[in-house]
C-alpha cells in the first residue's frame, strides 16, 4: 500500500510574518490520524524557519531546487549539503518552470536528481507536457524522454527512493485541470515506464498529480489508481485549502 503525499511547493512566495501564519494553520489543522504524508517547500531563504517552525511536528519540508555540483564557482546556487544543514527530506527537481525558464534540460534533471540522492534526500521528480504536444499526442513520447534520462542516468532502483510528480504544463497556475481520466493515463504510462525496469519499484513508487489542484477537485484526483497525492502549487498558500487536499488524499 502506498502512502499517499501532498507536498506544497510555495514557489517564489513568502514573507517570514506570512509563513509564520500559514505554517501555524497548517499545525493547528492536521489531524493527528490522518494518514497522508505532508510536505511543504519553501523558497531557500525560509528554510531555516521552517525546520524550526516544523521541527517535533508531522509535517515534513523540502527544497524547490538544487544544484547538480557539490560545491564551487557557481553563484547564486545551492548544493545539496546545504540542504542537509536544514535537513530537508525533500527536493524538487525538474519542475516546468525550471524547465521552461531556466533553461534546465533533461541530463541537466538527471544530474539533480542524482545529486539529491547521492545527498540523502529525497528528489520529487516533475515531467509533464506542453499544451501544443498534448494537442499533438505527443505526452506519452515527452513523459517517456523526460523518465528516461533519469533511469538511463540513475537506474530504476533510485526511483525507489524517490517520488514522481506528473504536472501537465499547461494546468499548472491556469486553473485549467487534467480529468482524473487524463491524468490517470499518463500516470498509469509512467508506472509502466518504470515497471519496464524493475516491476516491484514501480509497484511502490508514489505518483503525484499537479496542475490546478484544489480542495474542490482533490479527492476525485486522488481516488483514481495510480494517483498517489499531490505536488500543490497556489493552494498549499493556504492553510484550510493546503489541509482539505491532504485530508483528500487520505
Amino acid at each position: 500500500m502506498r502512502q499517499p503525499l501532498v507536498a506544497g511547493n510555495w514557489k517564489m512566495n513568502g514573507s517570514r510574518a506570512s509563513i509564520e501564519s500559514l505554517l501555524d494553520g497548517i499545525k493547528a489543522g492536521v489531524n493527528p490520524d490522518l494518514t497522508t504524508e505532508i510536505a511543504v517547500c519553501p523558497p531557500a531563504l525560509y528554510l531555516q524557519q521552517v525546520a524550526e517552525s516544523l521541527q517535533g511536528s508531522s509535517v515534513l519540508w523540502g527544497a524547490q531546487n538544487v544544484s547538480e555540483h557539490a560545491s564551487g564557482a557557481y553563484t547564486g546556487e545551492v548544493a545539496p549539503a546545504m540542504l542537509n544543514d536544514f535537513e530537508c527530506r525533500y527536493v524538487i527537481v525538474g519542475h516546468s518552470e525550471r524547465r521552461a525558464l531556466y533553461g534546465e534540460d533533461d541530463d541537466t534533471v538527471a544530474r539533480k536528481f542524482a545529486a539529491a540522492l547521492e545527498a540523502g534526500m529525497k528528489p520529487i521528480l516533475c515531467v509533464g507536457e506542453l499544451l501544443e504536444e498534448r494537442e499533438q499526442g505527443v505526452t506519452e513520447q515527452v513523459v517517456g524522454r523526460q523518465l528516461d534520462a533519469v533511469l538511463n542516468h540513475s537506474g530504476a532502483a533510485a526511483l525507489g527512493e524517490a517520488v514522481v510528480a506528473y504536472e501537465p504544463v499547461w494546468a499548472i497556475g491556469t486553473g485549467k485541470t487534467a480529468t482524473p481520466e487524463q491524468a490517470q493515463e499518463v500516470h498509469a504510462f509512467i508506472r509502466g515506464r518504470v515497471a519496464e525496469h524493475d516491476a516491484t519499484i514501480a509497484a511502490a513508487l508514489r505518483i503525484l498529480y499537479g496542475g490546478s489542484v484544489k480542495a474542490a477537485n482533490a479527492a476525485e484526483l486522488f481516488g483514481m489508481l495510480d494517483i498517489d497525492g499531490g505536488l500543490i502549487g497556489g493552494a498549499s498558500l493556504q492553510a484550510d485549502e493546503f489541509l482539505a487536499i491532504c485530508r483528500a488524499a487520505g
